[in-house]
């Protein structure tokens, strides 16, 4: 049986390279681009791209939180 395309070793390897140079993208465009800013924090070179990863992570942790406080037996239903 084939591997699902997005189990294979070559997407995995892909995928990685490619949300890296969005990444390099993001970045490279705020040395061009300006835009305004509201606080005085937001002009750290790369607070956007570092909110977004922060904010990410927070949702995983708060994923798995919730998976923790949710979860239930396996044969919860077969009763």
């Amino acid at each position: 049986m084939q591997d699902h395309w997005l189990a294979r070793p070559s997407t995995i390897k892909f995928l990685w390279r490619l949300f890296i140079g969005v990444l390099v993208i993001v970045i490279a465009v705020e040395l061009v681009v300006e835009y305004g800013h509201y606080f005085g924090f937001e002009r750290i070179f790369g607070f956007a791209a570092w909110l977004g990863f922060l904010a990410c992570v927070g949702l995983v942790m708060f994923a798995k939180l919730l998976g923790f406080l949710l979860k239930r037996p396996d044969g919860y239903y077969d009763r």
